[in-house]
């Protein structure tokens, strides 16, 4: 396509450009992933502590968010976003190969750093793309399914299943060079496919971008960046370690606890559609409320529940319906509270500082606690997260259109 106005860009189009962002931000996830459901295989075998493991996750994190901060500065000024999108997509490949030779923890430490600085910057160039190139009336949906539907189909079901069963079969090292592979497509595919032609509407508002004091000072913006925090902090310690905990302390086979972890990303795929529209239709507050409380169940179902295992897939799978909000936070209400022309600065914050303060420090505190105490304390502190963070959404502010039109439109 040559045409550089958005008009032109058709439906067909709009759906195929976020086909290809949604699948390659699952294969991002699948690689990211891929450590936490082979780590029963790689912890023995170089020896590592539980502090090591979530030091590992939190490795990633920390760089995966300085590059969601760096990498969409750089895409402003550069203009650039395919090419930085084709290039990070590369890159993480390559790392997910390098993981595969780690001898070391420090080696596979160092894999990890180098990875979450590829793997950072593919959401917020994507989620740029999208807010060029989509149709408004379609934005939302958009950027709900480029988020959460590849990342948990590919990254939190296929994973999962797909990983453990080839390195049960070949050793966790060549998993991990299963994992590189589709990354490599991916960025092939990227480069032809996608048009980077039109012009940001954002940068001729380039002189009105708000300061993060500025930003943070948007009560949403604030609540949505402390949301961030405690959620992906209970998302990362589920994924670090809930596979060790169902390994070691409740003895499931490591079979049986891939297709747990995988219940979770069909969970989150559903709710890529199914938790956006009901906040549609109920409004965001309520449904940001509600969720984290239904995610409590999640980490009791694991710690004390002995029944016939359907129902612990059936816990599983809704207790994980929490990471459908997860778009909300992120994007949906932080882009519904400010301008437009403020649009990147709040998306940086709200999906930059999750996995700073999050990403970071909750894994890292939880291998703590289970050095210190047992693989119970990580499921203990994902079960306060998610109490806090349900408090915490009460004080957001509604902004759902169909509930803000029709209280607008209510009778004084």
């Amino acid at each position: 396509m040559t045409s550089t106005n958005l008009s032109s860009k058709t439906p067909g189009y709009q759906f195929a450009l976020v086909a290809i962002l949604s699948i390659n931000f699952g294969i991002v996830f699948f690689d990211r992933n891929a450590l936490n459901f082979l780590m029963p295989f790689v912890q023995p075998e170089l020896g590592l502590n539980n502090k090591q493991v979530g030091f590992l996750a939190a490795a990633l994190s920390f760089t995966w968010a300085l590059a969601a901060f760096g990498i969409g500065m750089l895409s402003d000024r550069s203009g650039s976003r395919k090419g930085l999108l084709v290039i990070a997509t590369a890159c993480f490949s390559l790392c997910s190969f390098l993981s595969g030779i780690a001898a070391t923890f420090s080696m596979l430490l160092g894999a990890r750093l180098l990875m979450g600085v590829a793997e950072g910057g593919v959401m917020p160039l994507s989620h740029s793309l999208i807010a060029a190139q989509v149709s408004s009336e379609r934005r939302g949906l958009a950027m709900g399914v480029a988020q959460n539907f590849g990342s948990n189909l590919l990254g939190s079901f296929v994973a999962p299943v797909a990983l453990v069963v080839f390195a049960s079969a070949f050793g966790w090292r060549h998993a991990f060079f299963l994992a590189g592979v589709p990354g490599i497509i991916s960025a092939i595919i990227m480069w032809f496919m996608i048009d980077d032609s039109t012009p940001d509407k954002g940068s001729a508002n380039a002189g009105e971008k708000l300061s993060f004091g500025e930003a943070l000072a948007e009560r949403n913006v604030l609540i949505c960046a402390l949301l961030g925090v405690l959620l992906v902090g209970y998302l990362v310690i589920c994924w670090a370690f809930m596979p060790l905990y169902l390994t070691q302390i409740r003895g499931v086979d490591s079979a049986t606890m891939g297709w747990l972890m995988g219940t979770l990303g069909i969970s989150a795929t559903i709710g890529s559609f199914a938790i956006s529209g009901l906040s549609d239709v109920l409004g965001r507050k309520p449904v940001m409320i509600a969720m984290p409380l239904i995610g409590i169940i999640l980490p009791l179902g694991a710690l004390y529940f002995h029944g016939p295992d359907w129902m612990l897939y059936v816990i599983f799978f809704v207790g994980w319906g929490v990471n459908g909000i997860f778009p909300l936070f992120m994007g949906t209400v932080p882009s519904e509270s400010v301008g437009q022309a403020h649009l990147a600065t709040v998306l940086g914050i709200c999906m930059g500082a999750p996995e700073v303060l999050g990403g970071v420090f909750g894994p890292s505190i939880a291998g703590i606690l289970a050095d210190n105490y047992s693989l119970a304390a990580p499921l203990w502190l994902m079960l306060g997260l998610t109490l806090v963070a349900a408090v915490l959404a009460t004080g957001l502010r509604e902004t759902a259109p169909r509930i803000v039109g029709a209280a607008n439109s209510a009778p004084a």
